[in-house]
């Protein structure tokens, strides 16, 4: 069985945990990111929706701009608002945790940098770590299993 991670918001109201490790995790650098967190960049864990269990609290559901264009949906912390999951396109195919909230977020380190274009000039990146200008081709820059795994996800719905 795979480790699950457990993480949660800032005032401990809302609890959650994942029970399958992420599909891939990137590191956004772009401008609408570094606003919405009050941060250099955001931590981003991809996961079927299904492998996210909120334990404990309730969430909020907010609608944000995205880079994209595409919905982006925030869902936060009813009590202390912290961001803790989202959702990206028509359909709430992938949950997307937000690796800060995790306990360990150092058990969920990025396997890419995005939008390092926008990135500030003081935030270093690592050379062993892909990075790219905007986005990335899924199918390029993902893990074989991750890959397949989003595929997956993708025709359910």
């Amino acid at each position: 069985m795979e480790q699950v991670l457990a993480g949660g918001c800032a005032c401990g109201k809302t609890r959650y945990q994942i029970t399958k490790k992420p599909m891939f995790v990137h590191c956004c650098h772009c401008h609408l990111c570094q606003q919405q967190t009050g941060s250099a960049f955001i931590l981003h864990a991809f996961l079927e929706p299904e492998h996210f269990e909120l334990i404990t609290g309730n969430l909020t559901t907010h609608a944000m701009p995205a880079g994209s264009g595409q919905r982006h949906v925030v869902k936060r912390c009813s009590h202390c608002a912290t961001g803790i999951i989202s959702h990206y396109g028509p359909k709430d195919t992938l949950s997307i945790v937000k690796v800060g909230t995790l306990d360990h977020p150092d058990l969920a380190p990025p396997d890419a940098h995005i939008f390092i274009n926008e990135k500030l000039d003081w935030v270093n990146l690592p050379e062993d770590v892909p990075s790219f200008d905007k986005f990335y081709d899924f199918e390029k820059a993902w893990p074989a299993e991750g890959y397949a795994r989003l595929l997956r996800v993708r025709k359910r719905n």
